[in-house]
């Protein structure tokens, strides 16, 4: 990565996306995200949302609906749709929750357990591959630098508050 932005012969400062790290990152973030749903949304009729949803319910449920977006990062209408749908289509249940009436419980149904437990050798096994150009240190050394820049991230962002 070079310099992200130069001096141009205006004098002001010129920004280079292609050198940007947050517009690259969101660029390469978009195109594995759309490459993986390849495989589950042709081979289960599940979206990128739904995914998202099922992996997260998967790994950290009982989980409420806002619970979800901060896991998850997406939207809370998007959310909620994809609840909505997800519910109707049998993979997750809801329940009122006890302590608050306003909130819902999400769980995976059977269903949704099922359909996770096929996505899920699929997944890692994309992840396998995706991945398969870099050796070991390289891929311990890329989940050190995106955990530290995830929480740069976070300082950042409770500083800008």
């Amino acid at each position: 990565m070079g310099r992200k932005c130069t001096d141009s012969d205006s004098g002001r400062a010129e920004l280079r996306l292609e050198e940007f790290l947050p517009y690259r990152l969101s660029i390469l973030a978009g195109r594995v995200s759309v490459s993986f749903a390849g495989i589950y949304k042709q081979r289960f009729g599940i979206s990128i949302p739904e995914w998202r949803v099922l992996a997260n319910l998967g790994q950290f449920a009982p989980l409420t609906a806002a619970e979800l977006v901060q896991y998850s990062s997406m939207d809370k209408v998007r959310i909620s749709r994809t609840i909505s749908k997800m519910v109707g289509s049998g993979l997750i249940t809801r329940q009122t929750n006890p302590d608050d009436n306003r909130a819902l419980i999400l769980r995976l149904s059977t269903r949704g357990q099922e359909l996770l437990a096929q996505i899920t050798p699929l997944a890692l096994a994309w992840e396998a591959e995706l991945l398969s150009d870099l050796d070991e240190q390289e891929i311990a050394l890329l989940d050190n630098l995106l955990n530290r820049l995830a929480s740069k991230v976070d300082r950042l962002s409770t500083t800008a508050d």
